[in-house]
């Protein structure tokens, strides 16, 4: 461990082997960080937070600050938890959540980028990219490998489904199904059929994929209705992607994007 001598550690913090931490960083009280991880100089790891090994966290980025919640209390012990190999850039705000042993979750090698937002009691699954300037409101949850755009805007208590892909400079204000790319205000525009080659999915679940997702989005109507429906047909949702898709319908609290096309 190698801590530089302008660096402030508070005494309870715990740093593990082969970490280290750069000029005038300032790491807080009860803070656990792993072994192997970089915090760059001039970088905030406040109170309660928890990063796993081999993590970086750039300068000027502040982990685990409080909530951006009129009334909530500080003394409040809430938590950030930071996945394994997660990368972190420059001024990047990860907010701690807001109900007392409640925790903002950063999965395992996840790459938040420049000057993107979480805010508290998110949950971001393992290998979620979020691109510069990316603003997740409160109580946001985004499935693993997950691609959200630069200057991109998600509402409070939305799910942004595992393999989706939001366009840049896109508001998302609904639901957002898995291996679906949206774009605009809360628009579908289809698959994210790169994503899924990415992910090295069979032919099969893409091609289940496509059925799944013209039963729901085509035609207009209710989503979950004819999510339902099409569940209810041995024709959809025959693999394990295509049935995962279908069931995302099934909850929810802000609606579904819909599509503009068919």
């Amino acid at each position: 461990m190698v801590v530089h001598p302008t660096a402030i550690v508070d005494l309870s913090a715990q740093i593990g082997a082969g970490s280290t931490v750069g000029a005038g960083a300032l790491i807080e009280a009860d803070v656990q960080i792993g072994r192997d991880c970089q915090i760059e100089a001039y970088a905030i790891i406040r109170k309660h937070a928890r990063l796993g090994d081999a993590v970086k966290v750039d300068s000027f980025a502040v982990i685990s600050g409080d909530p951006q919640a009129l009334g909530f209390d500080p003394i409040t012990v809430s938590h950030v938890e930071i996945g394994d190999r997660t990368v972190i850039r420059e001024a990047v705000t990860v907010n701690r959540a807001s109900v007392a042993g409640s925790k903002t979750v950063i999965g395992e090698d996840c790459f938040l980028m420049a000057n993107s937002h979480v805010a508290h009691d998110c949950v971001l699954e393992d290998g979620v990219i979020l691109a510069n300037n990316a603003m997740i409101a409160g109580h946001v949850s985004i499935g693993e490998k997950a691609f959200v755009g630069g200057g991109v805007g998600i509402h409070q208590f939305c799910r942004i489904g595992a393999y989706c892909m939001i366009g840049a400079n896109a508001m998302m204000t609904a639901d957002v199904p898995p291996y679906v790319m949206a774009a605009e205000r809360s628009e579908a525009h289809g698959l994210n059929l790169v994503g899924l080659r990415r992910g090295q999915f069979e032919p099969c679940e893409i091609k289940d994929l496509k059925r799944c997702y013209r039963a729901v989005f085509f035609g207009g109507g209710n989503l979950k209705m004819k999510a339902d429906a099409a569940a209810r047909e041995h024709e959809f949702g025959s693999t394990a992607p295509g049935a995962h898709f279908l069931k995302f319908f099934e909850t929810g609290k802000r609606g579904f994007i819909q599509s503009t096309r068919d």
